[in-house]
């Protein structure tokens, strides 16, 4: 209920294989490590770049009464 997509039992053990193997993770980190390097100026063109992807208008707006955590 928290709006979260829910893995399928096959996604999750997808992901746990990709934890146990050890070049799966260096690549994991690589990437993790060279978006950490990129700077604003970075983010702000890459944010310019995907601008005509994006609709011009809100997105629907879904209205829940379900305040749990």
């Amino acid at each position: 209920m928290s709006g979260s997509v829910r893995l399928s039992e096959q996604e999750k053990a997808e992901m746990l294989e990709d934890a146990r193997s050890a070049e799966r993770r260096a690549a994991f980190r690589a990437a993790r490590e060279a978006t950490e390097a990129g700077t604003l100026d970075d983010y702000i063109d890459f944010l310019s770049a995907n601008m005509p992807s994006v609709p011009p208008g809100p997105p629907r707006v879904h209205v829940t009464r379900d305040f749990r955590l």
